[in-house]
């Protein structure tokens, strides 16, 4: 089956070139989509893309959100016929070596394969007591709101069957931010796609500073709040 890994960017300078050269090396096609990065991401996957057919870049001309980012990547990867596509992050907190399990897991008969922190086997590297139960909290409260029958709904690690992908119509989330991972693996929960959490070790960037911020976690549990509400009481009105 034909993969590809999406990798969404904003200044990753010092970690693109390496990641490409990760996935590439395990014979994965990667789409870039760089939201305009001022330290010039998007330059030098353009050098890398001019020598090697299996890299691609989208160009999106400001930083829009994780979400939208995600949904671009994939509407392109469906039009060019990709049977697999993986989100993965830039900064190797993810380790691309996983990727191969991910798509395992999808070739088998699953929708939709989680890299899992929190299922059995999986973990964190450096984070802080604080962070990971920030982390471990907000997959509580959004597996008790949506009914989520799983751990590590955040996680940004995941490899969709494209048949999945066409019936969850990812442009259509609301989430923009982080918020945009729990929203895709609820509208799966909710279509009876079959998921699966496959265990891995989350590692802390070494290069490059955190996207993450306050503004994002609020709009996550803010959606979460919303959505698992009108799934309790729906509307009444025809």
């Amino acid at each position: 089956m034909q993969v590809l890994v999406i990798v969404p960017t904003y200044n990753e300078f010092e970690n693109i070139e390496l990641i490409i050269g990760a996935v590439r090396s395990l014979g994965y096609d990667i789409l870039v989509v760089d939201d305009g990065s001022p330290d010039g991401t998007g330059r030098i996957v353009d050098a890398l893309a001019s020598r090697d057919d299996g890299v691609r870049v989208l160009h999106r001309p400001e930083k829009a959100g994780l979400g939208p980012a995600y949904a671009a990547g994939f509407e392109q990867g469906l039009e060019s016929g990709y049977e697999i596509l993986c989100e993965m992050d830039a900064d190797f907190s993810h380790d691309p070596d996983d990727l191969t399990r991910l798509v395992d897991a999808v070739e088998a008969g699953a929708d939709l394969a989680i890299g899992s922190r929190y299922v059995a086997g999986g973990g964190t590297q450096g984070w802080s007591r604080y962070r990971e139960a920030i982390s471990r909290g907000g997959n509580a409260y959004a597996a008790m709101m949506l009914g989520l029958k799983v751990k590590d709904a955040t996680a940004g690690f995941r490899a969709f069957r494209d048949t999945a992908l066409r019936k969850l119509n990812p442009s259509s989330c609301q989430a923009s931010g982080y918020g945009f991972q729990v929203e895709m693996a609820w509208r799966a929960r909710r279509a009876g796609l079959e998921i699966i959490e496959i265990p891995i070790t989350f590692k802390d960037r070494e290069h490059g500073e955190s996207k993450m911020n306050g503004r994002i976690v609020v709009e996550a549990m803010l959606l979460v709040t919303k959505w698992g509400l009108k799934s309790r009481f729906p509307s009444r009105r025809s």
